[in-house]
């Protein structure tokens, strides 16, 4: 398990079986039981807390990482890893989060890939 990677998790009601965009860093998933991500929706609203994601980031059909959505769950319930975000997407994702958080360093600032 890695930071940016998509994965297929089995959560708990109601969110059930769904992708999710992992966002912990790459160090705590040796030491943590639970870890941060994002929900993946199929549920797309064009607003500046979602990132698109399409066949090139493994789905079959288009949805977006929903950063509103933001949870820490078990790594059980992490089933199957997806793919993993090209490192060209990874600014989008951290704008995104700004906007959830009202972060306006992350939103109005360039903020490097990595």
């Amino acid at each position: 398990m890695k930071q940016y990677e998509i994965w297929w998790a089995e959560l708990p009601q109601p969110a059930g079986r769904r992708p999710v965009l992992l966002l912990s860093r790459d160090d705590a998933y040796e030491v943590l039981n639970r870890v941060l991500a994002a929900e993946i929706t199929g549920t797309i609203r064009h607003i500046p807390v979602e990132v698109t994601l399409g066949k090139a980031e493994g789905m079959t059909k288009p949805c977006v990482v929903n950063c509103d959505n933001l949870r820490t769950i078990s790594k059980v319930h992490l089933v199957e890893r997806v793919s993993r975000l090209a490192p060209g997407r990874i600014r989008e994702v951290k704008r995104a989060v700004g906007y959830a958080l009202c972060w306006e360093e992350l939103i109005s600032a360039t903020v490097s890939p990595q």
